[in-house]
């Protein structure tokens, strides 16, 4: 939220694409090439998919079709429904109508705050293979919150781990998924061997960042 300039920043600053962004409003941020997507989605449910589309929109003409095109290139799913009122969506293709209004812009970089909440695991994993091949193929950059921390270190390069607002760990995706603590805490596999929920609940109450 602070990085969209939505809340100010309690100490710091965030620079976005060589600017200071939590200084600018939201919607200069959203002219460096910054869209959001919020944990809630933030469909307007009352109106189709298509019109949600068209809230991304920017530019002239020719860019809003090229935002379209993308838009059901990469969410061919969305094609039969554009005529669907968004309130009746299921909770996958709210978020696929999310996503793609955040690409109708074509944007430079997408926060995305919590994409798998409320999703069946193979949505999620569909969600998660679409944000790889926008990085992999428009160039797009992603900053995820994400607590599935398995999916999320398994698609991004570089992590941060928070507690109580506070970053405890940090490091490129692959040191994270072979940290003993993070297997542990995070993952609920120690020693090779799965954890149960409450061997996990035992673990965190041990964590040396929190001691």
């Amino acid at each position: 939220i602070a990085v969209s300039g939505l809340l100010p920043t309690l100490g710091g600053f965030v620079q976005l694409l060589g600017q200071q962004a939590d200084s600018r409003a939201p919607h200069k941020n959203a002219r460096l090439g910054l869209a959001h997507v919020a944990e809630d989605r933030s469909l307007f449910f009352d109106l189709t998919v298509a019109e949600n589309l068209r809230l991304g929109l920017t530019g002239d003409k020719p860019d809003r079709a090229a935002g379209m095109d993308l838009a059901v290139e990469f969410f061919p799913a969305l094609g039969p429904l554009m005529g669907r009122i968004a309130g009746l969506l299921s909770g996958g293709e709210q978020q696929m109508t999310a996503l793609g209004r955040a690409l109708m812009a074509k944007p430079k970089m997408i926060l995305l705050d919590e994409p798998s909440m409320g999703l069946a695991p193979t949505l999620v994993a569909e969600i998660f293979e679409i944000m790889q091949q926008l990085n992999q193929n428009e160039q797009v950059t992603f900053l995820l919150a994400e607590q599935n921390t398995n999916m999320a270190l398994r698609y991004c390069r570089y992590g941060y781990i928070l507690e109580n607002g506070r970053v405890v760990m940090d490091g490129d995706a692959d040191t994270l998924l072979g940290n003993q603590d993070v297997k542990e805490f995070y993952l609920g596999v120690s020693g090779g061997k799965k954890k149960s929920f409450r061997d996990v609940k035992h673990y965190r109450r041990r964590k040396r960042w929190l001691t």
